[in-house]
């Protein structure tokens, strides 16, 4: 769906430019990432499958646990740092997720962080590969990518390529059914990842309490 809508979305006002990065991601994912992540997917048996994405949701939690304490949610930083412990360690680096469910991970980062100091979300913005963002939530994720993520103080260039492109394939394979319901549901796919978007970070600002988007 290449037609922009009638009415001006003021949370969109680069929509000429974000749809055409999010035709051509669109492209990207069919011709390469997508048939990468099936590949990956059906090689990966589940247990290492599972086991890659635990490791890099044990690392993400460092970028959690630090938001947590900028938003001075000292309680949630301790759940989130007993979590990140006990899985580093009894669950071999985070491999396993020994707590699963008995101590669910907050979803904290730095655009949410920016949000609870008032900043406002700013437009809407699809990057180039990663999607769907506003321009508070791209610096928020630079911020945790960079900053909070042991993986970019890897000295090694090759190895530190080689963990981000292994982290992206498997999300984009955990991410492809989804995907497949997306096309098949939207009648215009661009403002439905957009709308989509708006709600999930609206709702992970408030602490999954019910708030109107657009949020700020």
């Amino acid at each position: 769906a290449c037609a922009t809508t009638g009415a001006l979305d003021e949370r969109d006002p680069w929509e000429g430019f974000n749809r055409g990065v999010y035709s051509f991601n669109t492209a990207m994912d069919t011709i390469l990432f997508d048939p990468v992540a099936k590949v990956y997917d059906f090689i990966t048996p589940d247990l290492i499958d599972n086991g890659v994405s635990n490791v890099f949701s044990n690392i993400g939690q460092i970028a959690v646990i630090a938001n947590d304490i900028l938003q001075f949610k000292f309680e949630q930083a301790a759940n989130d740092t007993v979590r990140f412990l006990i899985n580093s360690t009894f669950g071999l680096f985070g491999f396993f997720d020994v707590l699963g469910s008995s101590l669910p991970s907050s979803e904290e980062d730095f655009g949410q962080t920016l949000a609870h100091w008032g900043v406002g979300s700013g437009p809407y913005l699809v990057m180039p590969f990663l999607g769907s963002t506003t321009v508070r939530d791209g610096i928020g994720f630079a911020i945790d990518g960079i900053a909070f993520s042991p993986i970019s103080y890897i000295d090694n260039d090759l190895t530190r390529a080689g963990l981000m492109s292994l982290n992206f394939i498997d999300i984009k394979s955990d991410l492809l059914s989804a995907v497949d319901l997306i096309g098949e549901a939207a009648i215009d796919e661009y403002e439905f990842v957009k709308n989509l978007y708006f709600e999930r970070r609206s709702n992970q600002i408030n602490d999954n309490e019910f708030a109107d988007f657009p949020e700020e």
